[in-house]
């Protein structure tokens, strides 16, 4: 072996899980240091310094995640730097704007391969490349339950979009965009024109969609360094931040500082609060829950709901605003965010620079009252998710007020049921469609197991015969769940799901509906006599979905208010070292 010029200071040297590979004088380390030796790779390089793996969700199938490549190299710089062994491999990604039917049905997957991948490689360390909606929860899942030193590194959103002297952002204008032209308002050619203005550079969407909702969680939990949540992708800054992560894996190798010893309840009820504060995604809610879950955190839609209630919304940011992420960048990131929620937050909750998240954002400024509002004079009073419960979601459906009406808040209306989505589109445009603004539009059948994987088409558009009254909203329930750049007065993740026999599966056409976000109450006006009634005609759901991991998902995938995890990966595992190869 070459001479050890590794961190004489370092206790941990010789005792790390890579010298399993690496460290023995036999034919084990010799074939893996050999193998490992064929790009020319110097033999001090295995003299016990950390191993450091680069989880890379770079696809050219994922739009997102497309400048991976260069953050991966920006990463591998600091690992160098600090004397650590970078290797980068790569994983299931999970594209969010290419991948059929729905990327989240590979969600649960892409964290198996990453589990496996990092159980069973050579690595004491872990940085997790995420970006697009998916990735990020995929990736956190995956490496929560090995509980190696990790730290992630998002990829940033796009730069804001322009057309014709208006913002665009991404997604939200997609559905802007699209009503206007079914309500005559804008001509298909204006609607093509727009597309490219909608995504000009690289990076993730730039509006407080799941995307840019996901890397605020990572920086609210502490499981990256601050501004993860903002720089644009591609701001130099992100290439700094990507390479101060490389070189702060490597330190918490040596202080063998674990995900466990970050993420723990009080980082998850921050993450909740800071969610309320940036009016962020639904989607938020069912990927906490899985990350909680795969750490063994009790964490619960309650809790959603308790934490999320008397937080308001600070930021002005589409879709529950006017600006976008770079906007937000400028005006002072998250840590302007979390210090106006000083009050709210657990202060001394730890973060994975080694700083408390209190420390890491005490003196924050804000630099644009505009896009960052005060706590005492915040944009919207609340920005919390909302959990509904009653006969119609006995586990819980969730509403994010920030995106909705408010004289839709509390009402009652007629319910027009559409039993699948295939189903509402051959219906949607009818002109005899029998609804007015007043219904209330059902859709069944979208959730875990009946979509399968839960997609985003809970945000229905409105018939066209109401679009051209100047009707803009109206009340939505459903199973499924919504982009995070979508908008509107839309009730998710409606649990137990209609294919899993839930309530929703027995509303019919014509059945009353009561909405009452402010008592957390949704109810189908019918007897539980009648309600028992349908429930027994019921003739169950039958997933055409037979063979590979679709199959498994159907039949292992919890409900949405447990976080639609796999049922068999739930709980705290770690890492124990695997059996050698021979």
């Amino acid at each position: 072996m070459a001479e050890d010029n590794s961190n004489p200071k370092d206790p941990n040297k010789g005792k790390r899980r890579s010298s399993d590979w690496y460290g023995k004088m036999d034919k084990d380390g010799w074939a893996h240091r050999s193998w490992m030796k064929n790009r020319g790779i110097p033999a001090d390089m295995f003299d016990g310094r950390p191993v450091i793996g680069i989880c890379n969700t770079w696809s050219e199938f994922n739009p997102c995640n497309a400048h991976f490549r260069d953050i991966a190299e920006r990463v591998k710089r600091g690992v160098y730097e600090a004397g650590g062994m970078p290797v980068e491999f790569p994983v299931f990604s999970t594209s969010e704007s290419q991948l059929r039917p729905t990327a989240m049905l590979y969600r649960n997957l892409a964290s198996m391969d990453v589990e496996e991948a990092i159980r069973g490689l050579p690595m004491d360390g872990v940085v997790l490349l995420v970006g697009c909606d998916k990735t990020t929860p995929s990736l956190m899942m995956g490496a929560a339950s090995c509980d190696l030193p990790t730290i992630t590194v998002s990829g940033g959103p796009m730069l804001n979009g322009h057309y014709r002297g208006e913002l665009v952002g991404s997604g939200t204008h997609v559905w802007k965009f699209s009503e206007m032209v079914r309500a005559g308002e804008m001509t298909l050619q204006e609607f093509m024109d727009a597309e490219q203005d909608n995504s000009r550079s690289t990076g993730h969407c730039m509006t407080m969609g799941t995307a840019s909702t996901m890397a605020s969680m990572v920086e609210s939990l502490g499981a990256g360094l601050p501004h993860n949540a903002a720089i644009p992708a591609p701001d130099s800054r992100r290439n700094v931040l990507a390479q101060m992560a490389g070189r702060r894996i490597v330190e918490m190798v040596r202080q063998d500082i674990r995900l466990s010893d970050v993420l723990k309840r009080e980082n998850f009820e921050n993450a909740i609060m800071v969610n309320g504060a940036i009016g962020g995604s639904t989607n938020a809610v069912v990927h906490l829950l899985a990350i909680a879950g795969r750490m063994g955190i009790d964490i619960t839609l309650d809790d959603w709901d308790r934490l999320g209630r008397d937080v308001p919304c600070l930021l002005n940011l589409m879709p529950s605003g006017d600006y976008l992420m770079e906007d937000f960048f400028y005006a002072g990131g998250l840590p302007a965010i979390i210090r106006e929620l000083g009050d709210f937050i657990h202060k001394d909750a730890m973060t994975v620079n080694g700083k408390t998240l209190w420390e890491n954002s005490k003196d924050a400024e804000c630099w644009n009252r505009d896009v960052i509002f005060p706590v005492d004079k915040p944009f919207k009073p609340n920005g919390g998710i909302a959990v509904l419960r009653g006969n119609l979601a006995p586990d819980g459906a969730i509403i994010k007020p920030s995106a909705a009406s408010p004289e839709l808040m509390k009402h009652r209306g007629r319910a027009v049921v559409f039993e699948t989505i295939e189903d509402y589109k051959a219906k949607i445009d009818d002109p005899d469609l029998d609804i007015d603004e007043s219904c209330i539009m059902v859709l069944k059948n979208c959730g875990p197991k009946g979509y399968p994987g839960m997609a985003e088409v809970g945000n229905m558009g409105l018939p066209p015969k109401v679009l051209k009254k100047g009707i803009k909203d109206m009340i939505r329930i459903s199973d499924a769940r919504m982009s995070g750049t979508a908008y509107g007065t839309v009730i998710l993740h409606s649990a137990p799901e209609a294919a899993a026999g839930g309530p929703l599966a027995f509303v019919q056409n014509g059945d009353m509906i009561e909405v009452d976000v402010e008592a957390r109450r949704m109810h189908l006006d019918i007897s539980d006599a009648e309600l028992e009634k349908r429930r027994a005609a019921w003739t169950g759901f039958d997933s055409p979905y037979d063979r590979g991991y679709s199959k498994l998902y159907v039949e292992h995938v919890q409900q949405a208010d447990k976080g639609a995890d796999l049922d068999f990966l739930v709980g705290k595992s770690g890492t124990p070292i695997m059996r050698e190869s021979h």
